[in-house]
């Protein structure tokens, strides 16, 4: 079963970009409509497999996007209107964040129960 809060991906291995981030109080310049057109146009992408996200209600949040090749990260980093919503984020919407990469190996899962 997937209930829509987990990526549908492939079998590994493939690419993991995880996105750790403390946000600041509110909702300033319009973070939430830019979070949900970042996942739109990352959906664009060639290379994009999926993207899985939480957050707390204490601001703590985790985005992890999986990709097919570490190309494909690199041309997301340097698309454009990419870069300047990262910098709106550095600026405005976090007070602290961590970017990590990892090649996944191997993946399994399945409904409890």
């Amino acid at each position: 079963m997937n209930d829509g809060a987990f990526a549908a991906l492939p079998p590994p291995p493939y690419w993991a970009v995880m996105f750790s981030s403390r946000r600041s109080d509110g909702d300033a310049a319009g973070y939430g409509e830019a979070a949900e057109h970042m996942v739109a146009l990352a959906r664009q992408q060639v290379g994009f497999l999926g993207v899985e996200s939480a957050r707390d209600a204490d601001g703590f949040g985790i985005t992890v996007s999986y990709w097919d090749s570490e190309a494909a990260i690199a041309a997301w980093r340097a698309h454009a209107e990419h870069a300047a919503v990262r910098a709106t984020g550095r600026r405005d919407w976090y007070t602290h964040f961590q970017v990590r990469v990892a090649r996944v190996e191997r993946a399994y899962g399945g409904d409890a129960g």
